[in-house]
């Protein structure tokens, strides 16, 4: 692998784990906010051939349905 490559795959790592550890603190409810946001966008995305648009209104849906689900867990 060069260093093109792997620069931008080590930052990537680094971003994950680090963020990951930001979600320690969360209740239940927002993880499933934020879960449904990060899985919407890329439905939306998906399904609209990776318009910004459908990845907007993807993460919107997604994150509406994520908050209403950890309402509902208890």
């Amino acid at each position: 692998m060069n260093k093109y490559i792997r620069l931008p795959l080590s930052l990537s790592a680094i971003a994950l784990t680090l963020s990951l550890g930001a979600c320690a603190s969360m209740s239940h409810r927002e993880v499933s906010t934020v879960v449904g946001t990060a899985v919407g966008g890329v439905v939306g995305a998906a399904a609209t051939g990776g318009s910004t648009v459908g990845t907007v209104g993807g993460a919107v849906a997604g994150g509406v349905i994520g908050n209403e689900l950890g309402k509902k867990r208890r």
